[in-house]
């Protein structure tokens, strides 16, 4: 090869490999935001969907529902719920019936036998516990109930204050307390029959002895959705109380707030009231109380 031809070939592979390295490399193309952000958007809305199947199953859980009373739910076609009901059917969350109607299925047995097993009262209530403590400045309790008497279960204190003698553990009667009241007023009528078959005797001077009374307060109880302890149980201490309910709607325990007397005057217990109440609930709402506000379809998550 002469010289002339040997320069040729150089730069002509000079050349190649310099359009070599200028030669863009081809990857596939990516979405655009909006498609991404649109793909997203419909996924969540299937979703919610869904589970607005599944509410609406909850509420007729007897008879069920068919594809066009379900399409009328939605607001939607019914090849639209079909399609929605494919993977619940196919994991067991809905049933079809051989009438060709929807019911829940096995799998949402499933899903609420794990949800209750997950489930503990004073995980539950103890920021609800707290956040009531802060805003009363006083003592609050959460007890559950034990036969015939409370036991308390959790105890938040406001140091800044005196300090309250009871204790996690402690167990008291029914009829005396606060939250005894509360959780009496919000069963059935055989516990409180249960109670009134035992003599009602007196840990104070205010403690209601008389059977006819102690209905009457639980009466008002009831009216007023708190109970109150007025130096029933203490001489020198109010409560203030309310029930938590759980998933059956049945009393399972109860909270309040306690403090001396002189620092809870009927004008503050009147005030804190509508605090309990409100706390509560929310605690009743995370045991999974439809009635306080529990909502299945995630509200409460």
């Amino acid at each position: 090869m002469t010289a002339t031809a040997r320069a040729a070939a150089a730069q002509g592979a000079a050349s190649a490999e310099q359009a070599g390295r200028a030669a863009p490399v081809s990857r596939p193309a990516s979405p655009a935001p909006q498609a991404t952000a649109d793909s997203a958007r419909n996924s969540s809305q299937s979703l919610r969907r869904a589970l607005t199947i599944l509410d609406a199953l909850r509420h007729d859980a007897a008879r069920g529902l068919s594809l066009v009373e379900l399409a009328d739910v939605l607001g939607t076609h019914k090849s639209t719920v079909s399609r929605l009901l494919a993977p619940l059917v196919e994991v067991h969350l809905v049933r079809r019936t051989p009438a060709g109607r929807f019911v829940l299925g096995a799998g949402t047995l499933r899903l609420g036998q794990a949800y209750l097993e997950g489930l503990d009262l004073r995980t539950v209530a103890e920021p609800h516990l707290a956040d009531l403590m802060r805003a009363s400045g006083a003592t609050c309790h959460l007890v559950v109930r034990d036969g015939l008497d409370v036991v308390y279960i959790d105890k938040q204190e406001n140091t800044a204050v005196v300090r309250m003698a009871s204790r996690i553990g402690h167990r008291m009667p029914l009829y005396c307390t606060g939250v005894g009241k509360a959780i009496l007023a919000a069963s059935d009528v055989d516990l409180l029959e249960s109670v009134l078959a035992h003599p009602l005797s007196a840990v104070t001077a205010r403690t209601l002895t008389d059977p006819d009374a102690l209905r009457a307060e639980l009466r008002t109880v009831a009216q007023r959705g708190y109970a109150i302890d007025d130096r029933e149980n203490e001489t020198e201490v109010r409560c203030v109380a309310a029930a938590v309910v759980d998933h059956t709607e049945t009393a399972i325990g109860a909270l309040s707030v306690s403090a001396l007397a002189s620092h809870m005057p009927p004008a503050r217990v009147r005030e804190l009231g509508p605090l309990v109440v409100q706390a509560a609930r929310a605690v009743s709402a995370g045991m999974g109380s439809v009635r306080c506000g529990y909502e299945p379809t995630g509200r409460n998550a």
